[in-house]
């Protein structure tokens, strides 16, 4: 079955339970999928197709065995490609009804097995498409968050964010959120400052930078250095992303040494961990403690000081900064 992406709300999951979620905006995908885990109050548990594929005995162990009263009656499976057609079919002869199935594809061409076999069924089954958000509904979408944020852009500052973003609108929204924390406490910036902050590389993301320090990926954080051309405003933008990353970190860290499950810190962390960062982050857990987090975040604090004090020189701080920590 065919649905439109505005009519989700309309679903009747005790009869439609399993969802093929296909298409490019991977933002409007995750936006969706947290109305309905916000809906059952459940935080749902995401898995790669590979990982089902190469596991499949353990996937229906894990899942298909709970009592009633068990959280994870939200599954999303990601990357989905016509190779997963097997194990839903097994999944549908089980006739499981109290369990959401989420499968999250990128582009499925009209002749993709998976996708005529969930278009065409009558009502257990539906298929959404998730097309590129068009110009007017991320300028809404900018100006909304902008808002809420209490930033103030120029039009012409809010037009060149929507162009940057590749029409998907977590791209747009992590360009302000770089734009956040720049800021700090102020709210007002120039269109200078916003051009150079969300011109910072064409080649990789801040948190890919951020997360190849964490993790002490020394190699993959030097190629993406040398990558880049950066201002002092990155300098402001990748400092206080670090220092984000590092206290989220601790609250992740903290938690897993009262629970020593690191499978259920990932999947209850707040804000939720996105699930192509899911490996990375559970690789920073177990390679840092405590105190050296906090000891990092005093030291962050401090950088940024040196920074500020001494912008002619702030790209080498930050830089050597980075290394030494990635090491």
């Amino acid at each position: 079955m065919i649905l439109k992406y505005f009519e989700l709300n309309k679903l009747n999951f005790e009869i439609t339970n399993f969802l093929l979620f296909h298409g490019k905006n991977e933002g409007y995908k995750i936006e969706e999928i947290r109305k309905i885990t916000n809906k059952f109050n459940i935080k749902g548990k995401h898995y790669d197709e590979k990982q089902v594929i190469d596991n499949t005995e353990e996937f229906f162990a894990n899942n298909l065995n709970k009592s009633f009263f068990d959280n994870d009656k939200i599954i999303i499976i990601n990357r989905c490609t016509d190779k997963i057609i097997k194990i839903v079919e097994q999944l549908i002869d089980r006739n499981i009804n109290d369990i959401i199935f989420i499968l999250n594809s990128e582009v499925l061409e009209k002749k993709s097995k998976l996708r005529n076999f969930f278009e065409k069924s009558k009502e257990k089954l539906v298929s959404i498409a998730f097309y590129p958000d068009n110009f007017d509904t991320l300028l809404r979408i900018a100006r909304q968050a902008l808002r809420e944020r209490k930033i103030l852009l120029s039009n012409e500052c809010v037009g060149i964010l929507v162009g940057k973003c590749a029409s998907d609108r977590k791209n747009l929204l992590n360009e302000i959120e770089k734009i956040e924390l720049y800021l700090k406490d102020k709210k007002k910036i120039n269109n200078e400052e916003v051009f150079k902050i969300i011109n910072l590389s064409e080649n990789h993301s801040v948190n890919e930078l951020i997360n190849s320090c964490l993790v002490k990926n020394q190699k993959k954080l030097f190629n993406i250095l040398n990558d880049n051309i950066f201002s002092n405003e990155d300098c402001i933008v990748i400092i206080r992303t670090l220092l984000k990353k590092t206290k989220d970190l601790l609250n992740l860290v903290t938690q897993f040494q009262l629970n020593k499950n690191i499978n259920a810190t990932i999947d209850n962390a707040k804000p939720p961990i996105f699930w192509k960062d899911k490996s990375i982050v559970k690789d920073q857990i177990n390679m840092w403690s405590i105190i050296r987090l906090k000891n990092l975040i005093i030291e962050i604090n401090d950088i940024e000081y040196q920074i500020k004090k001494n912008s002619v020189n702030s790209i080498n701080l930050t830089t050597n900064f980075l290394l030494e920590k990635s090491a």
